[in-house]
């Protein structure tokens, strides 16, 4: 594919035969996998990063994802199946560039299109003729068409002539035993006919189910709807378990009954705020372009503040805790125990345990966590707690004044920690089945 010339056929066939370079731009929690996948399934892929120190780890078979095991960095990378790389300059070597990279907020809840549109930028300056671009990243819907495509275009290469553009959101669930990127459906849609059939040929090799729809925004509203869904159902629980507590309701009871109906239920569970990369994000993506048309996504922008609200409700049941044992936030010693934002991961992007944490030490508390996962906290975007993971030991348990629990991790011994711990505030019901200690435990 060096040369100027080129068709759709031709690199179809390319795909078919895994004789293509798939470049995966961004490799993070969505990149990894999918550099795994390609891998699996027999391409040479390249992994681009900014970061320096993940490339090196990558490339000294380590990994920094823990769903992702460092002997399947290192048989990848020895077999020359995987090159991570910071010399964007190789883009021009693969037929194809994936683009998995991050698209947070600002602070005022507008879509922040920097990494996406600095790839973008980064891709024109050596985009070829032949070449198929995806897009990942979750986004709203026109992403493709109106920030993507015209960056590409401003070196004088057109879409569809002399290179190909698509979109197909990212379904990673990090931690999930049961699906893996692979097992997952893969929605795809294209700036064109020749993109799309480009872009499923290529999700073909590697995913078992191909889902070609009509368009990039057809594609980009898919996902936004996903985590809509997901986004509004836990609002609701949240507001009913706020509801339901004041009227002296178990809302963990009253979940166990209704899913009982075999149909036109589907349960959802109460927490201490929503975490991770899109649950928390979409859904004001989609309320900031609905303004662009004059409308106000009312049901989506409440149920996002309702989440947004949980972690204060939170400090709330904390703060009832406290009292009934004669204390105040002020002063008093708690432990968090996990930092990610669900169990099991060793992720915690949008964690609501980090506002909890920020929130409780502008209270005054002296506040230390546990999370087996996350030995230490990194900088994040708009975060920085710079804390270590304490040992989770009887004695240290029994120095804090309340223990928090915000992530339920299957590792942690919930009896042990009942045991030793003061008072408790449980906001995950992982203290359910456990009889003894039931009068130091405040459900939240």
């Amino acid at each position: 594919m060096k040369n100027t010339t080129w068709s759709v056929t031709e690199l179809v066939q390319r795909i078919e035969a895994k004789k293509a370079v798939v470049g995966v731009i961004g490799l993070g929690y969505v990149g990894l996998p999918l550099v795994k996948a390609f891998s699996d399934s027999g391409f040479t892929t390249i992994g681009f990063d900014i970061d320096e120190a993940k490339v090196r780890m990558l490339e000294s078979g380590k990994s920094y994802i823990r769903h992702i095991p460092p002997q399947t960095i290192r048989d990848l990378v020895r077999a020359g199946h995987f090159a991570p790389t910071i010399d964007f300059s190789r883009m021009a070597q693969c037929d194809a560039l994936i683009i998995c990279v991050p698209t947070p907020l600002t602070v005022n809840r507008e879509p922040d299109m920097q990494y996406v549109s600095g790839t973008a930028e980064k891709i024109s300056a050596y985009l070829r003729p032949g070449q198929l671009i995806i897009l990942e990243s979750t986004t709203y819907p026109g992403t493709t068409r109106e920030v993507v495509l015209p960056v590409l275009e401003a070196g004088g290469l057109k879409s569809g002539k002399d290179f190909l553009l698509a979109y197909s959101p990212e379904r990673e669930d990090p931690g999930r035993k049961d699906f893996h990127t692979a097992d997952i459906p893969k929605v795809v849609g294209g700036m064109d006919a020749s993109a799309l059939k480009a872009a499923c040929a290529l999700y073909g090799q590697a995913v078992k189910t191909v889902v070609p729809v009509e368009s990039c925004e057809i594609a980009e509203a898919g996902k936004i709807l996903e985590n809509c869904y997901r986004c509004i159902n836990i609002a609701l629980i949240n507001e009913l378990k706020i509801i339901l507590d004041r009227m002296g309701i178990d809302v963990w009871k009253v979940i166990a009954a209704a899913k009982t109906k075999p149909f036109g239920f589907q349960a959802f569970y109460p927490g201490p705020g929503l975490g991770g990369h899109c649950i928390p994000i979409d859904p004001f993506y989609l309320s900031w372009k609905a303004k662009q048309y004059d409308v106000t996504a009312r049901f989506i922008e409440l149920a996002g503040e309702l989440n947004t609200a949980m972690p204060y409700h939170v400090i709330g049941k904390v703060a009832e805790a406290l009292n009934n044992v004669g204390r105040a936030i002020r002063g008093s010693r708690i432990l968090v125990l996990g930092l990610a934002y669900k169990k099991d991961v060793d992720d915690l992007r949008e964690s609501p345990s980090v506002v909890l944490i920020e929130q409780l030490k502008s209270r005054g508390a002296r506040v230390d966590y546990n999370d087996p996962f996350i030995p230490r906290t990194h900088p994040q975007r708009q975060h920085d707690l710079k804390m270590k993971s304490i040992a989770l030991t009887a004695k240290n348990l029994e120095k804090y004044d309340l223990v928090l629990i915000a992530t339920d991790h299957t590792v942690y011994d919930w009896k042990f920690i009942v045991q030793h711990a003061r008072c408790i505030v449980d906001t995950r019901n992982a203290t359910a089945g456990i009889r003894a200690g039931r009068g130091k435990i405040t459900r939240a």
